[in-house]
């Protein structure tokens, strides 16, 4: 866990100076800037200022269509949302540039980047559902009780063979990962995609993201980056970044990257696992009590025991998408049961660290199509709420939980999650009426969406024989 100035570096930590961006604007080093919103998706949206615009006037402020927070993955205007509407006419957001963002983006030429916050156009209020508000919100609530969230997030995902391009002409048929076999750790197999994944460490070390190693995962064609513990917003940031860049880099090198969680039933799905702590004023692990049972504080016991109790209420942050759920699969390191364990991989939450400083909790729920900054707020919303009612955390659970029949559950379906969603008290309070219902639609249309489409395996099992 890093210490209190580390936190403090990567609150927002961009590596680029307004003062030296105005200077390699006039020495023609930086000629575009990325002015980027985070979507409900967790994408990257904005624009691209010619870079002299942005230095004279554009970095106090811009404006964006408020559809973008209220579309879907195709970018389609589902009714239903009271934050805007056809009725309402889709007016504009104000996009307010967080110039402590502002980084290089060194695989593109010229450019430079800035992430922004959401405001209202009358008010100049933050907007409550962008997704970076609603992070902020969770974090400001630690502060106030004296810590800081430090968070880490794995970002796991599949390479393939051909382009984007290549493959949505083939209408997303006869998909092949980049290599033949399960490369879990793998030297000699990476380092035949070294290609894409030596530059985009590098790249990201080159634009501020503190990326710390790269492997192969537990299947054929499937990578994970790893990125340094930080600030849970900067962590946020720098996912959200990172695998923007995992798509571009991978797209110049003539390849596809997906965060698809489960592209194909036959193999193991994408997670995100995210690892959580908190630090108190000192920049100690507040988790940590070395006279503690596991060396766990009682603060940490609060928080995991909230953290355990309300996963199905945050599921659907961590599962955004109908095939989300088909990840959650016995066998596959996956988890389906929402129980803590000691370093074991087959529980939804697992302690790392166990008797050092750096204890720890992982969530291993999430799969690779989550949106960071929604995703880190619930789970914090949910530690909170232990610590506020001082909840029990459960004995941990040992041996293989795949088998385990009377534990908690993971919601099966994205159905299952939005009514929980819908329902949850706890994430009402924490977040506001309005964002739970804002996003607890997105759940619904994207259900409402698959359930209309006939698919393949419907044709297949039926076309004769029903």
């Amino acid at each position: 866990m890093p210490g209190l100035n580390a936190i403090k570096e990567h609150v927002m930590a961009g590596n680029l100076s307004f003062e030296q961006l105005k200077k390699d604007v006039e020495s023609g080093t930086i000629d575009t800037v990325l002015v980027c919103l985070v979507d409900m998706q967790g994408r990257l949206m904005g624009k691209r200022f010619v870079a002299g615009h942005f230095v004279d006037s554009a970095w106090e402020e811009t404006h964006c269509c408020n559809y973008l927070l209220a579309t879907d993955l195709e970018m389609a205007t589902p009714d239903g949302y009271a934050s805007t509407s056809w009725r309402q006419g889709y007016g504009d957001y104000v996009m307010k540039p967080d110039l402590s963002t502002l980084r290089r983006v060194p695989w593109l030429e010229g450019t430079a980047m800035v992430l922004c916050d959401i405001l209202d156009h009358h008010t100049h209020e933050p907007v409550p559902h962008s997704p970076r508000a609603v992070l902020k919100r969770q974090v400001a609530r630690f502060e106030q009780i004296g810590f800081t969230p430090v968070m880490a997030t794995e970002l796991e995902f599949f390479l393939f063979e051909r382009s984007y391009e290549d493959i949505r002409k083939s209408g997303f048929r006869d998909l092949q990962p980049i290599s033949g076999y399960n490369e879990d750790y793998h030297i000699l197999q990476t380092t035949k995609e070294e290609l894409v994944m030596r530059p985009l460490r590098n790249h990201l070390v080159a634009a501020g993201i503190p990326v710390e190693n790269s492997k192969g995962e537990a299947e054929a064609g499937q990578e994970e980056l790893n990125i340094r513990y930080a600030h849970a917003l900067a962590t946020a940031d720098h996912h959200t970044i990172a695998k923007h860049a995992t798509k571009e880099i991978a797209w110049q090198q003539g390849h596809a990257a997906s965060f698809m969680p489960k592209w194909d039933h036959r193999r193991v799905g994408s997670s995100s696992h995210v690892h959580q702590s908190l630090a108190d004023a000192e920049g100690n692990n507040a988790f940590h009590d070395k006279a503690g049972e596991f060396g766990m504080s009682v603060l940490m016991r609060h928080y995991m025991a909230g953290l355990i109790a309300y996963a199905p209420d945050y599921t659907c942050f961590l599962a955004p998408y109908v095939n989300s759920y088909k990840r959650f699969m016995k066998g596959t390191f996956a988890p389906t049961r929402t129980v803590w364990s000691i370093d074991n991989r087959t529980a939804g939450f697992r302690l790392c660290g166990e008797g050092t400083k750096g204890v720890r909790v992982e969530c291993r729920i999430g799969g690779s199509d989550l949106n960071p900054y929604l995703a880190l707020a619930a789970q914090l919303a949910a530690g909170m709420q232990g610590i506020e009612d001082k909840m029990e955390l459960a004995p941990p659970t040992s041996g293989d939980v795949y088998q385990s029949r009377k534990t908690p559950e993971v919601p099966r379906t994205l159905r299952e999650a939005t009514v929980t969603l819908r329902k949850s008290k706890m994430l009402r309070a924490a977040m506001g009426d309005d964002v739970i219902d804002h996003y607890a639609r997105a759940a619904e249309w994207e259900q409402e969406e698959f359930d209309r489409v006939v698919t393949d395996w419907e044709i297949a099992r039926g076309f004769e024989r029903s």
